[in-house]
């Protein structure tokens, strides 16, 4: 009882901050203390969906990339058509159509995991998400292959490696060290790009956001709240990824 009354009373501390304001105002939080569980709910649903739908799409990338320096025209024409089909349409109509085509063809069990992330919705979300990441990171794949230096290769086959073990020992190695800032920065981009799953009604920030609004008739402060948690992750994650790059550049020189 006594722990009831305490929270009644947090809560109405709270809210008393806030009730001079207008709905519309733009930092009228009195919302928080009965739907924060939404935002962290939804927090921790696009961390998950973002950094997965980047790992899930690195192989892919990989393999583009690969087929994109394909001496076979006919490999290349289909990775160049698929980066090009990818990179060329919006990602809200691939989400569609790989939620109501494919999987709907592809029928997934509606089970729940961490108590509020359907996997129903959250493995088509990540499948689209990685496609179209994919497109994009095998450019950056690419560009690093090509980065280094082709005196390196050269050198590999004089040894006697073939083609394949040249690029797997020795030029891979250089390139994915090459593309890993660029990699952590398509992990940054894919946090604020998650927010589009909300469409399907998956329970990231955005959603979260909408739901509360939607509830409270509190229109502008939810929104400003995701704007504010979107950027506490991305501006420090941003940050860190330039010193990691400043380090490494420094590294280079040294040798």
């Amino acid at each position: 009882m006594y722990l009831i009354l305490a929270q009644s009373a947090k809560t109405t501390w709270w809210q008393s901050l806030f009730s001079g304001m207008s709905p519309a105002g733009f930092f009228n939080f009195s919302f928080l203390p009965k739907y924060l569980s939404f935002f962290w709910q939804g927090l921790v649903y696009t961390l998950l969906l973002s950094v997965l739908s980047v790992l899930v799409a690195v192989i892919p990338a990989l393999l583009l990339a690969l087929g994109r320096l394909s001496k076979s025209k006919a490999i290349k024409g289909i990775t160049g058509g698929y980066i090009a089909v990818f990179r060329s349409t919006p990602l809200l109509v691939q989400l569609y159509i790989i939620y109501f085509g494919l999987f709907g063809l592809i029928k997934i069990p509606s089970h729940t995991i961490l108590g509020f992330i359907d996997i129903s919705r959250f493995i088509p979300g990540i499948c689209a998400l990685a496609l179209n990441s994919s497109a994009y990171v095998a450019e950056i794949f690419r560009a690093g292959i090509l980065a280094v230096d082709a005196g390196q290769t050269e050198a590999a086959r004089s040894l006697g490696l073939s083609g394949w073990q040249a690029m797997k020992l020795v030029v891979l190695p250089q390139a994915i060290k090459n593309v890993l800032p660029a990699l952590a920065n398509e992990v940054v981009t894919m946090v604020k790009e998650s927010s589009i799953c909300m469409t399907l009604g998956m329970m990231e920030l955005m959603w979260g956001a909408k739901t509360v609004a939607g509830t409270t008739y509190i229109t502008i402060a939810p929104y400003v709240l995701v704007a504010i948690i979107y950027f506490a992750i991305n501006f420090p994650a941003s940050k860190a990824i330039e010193a990691v790059e400043r380090r490494m550049r420094r590294g280079d020189r040294k040798v």
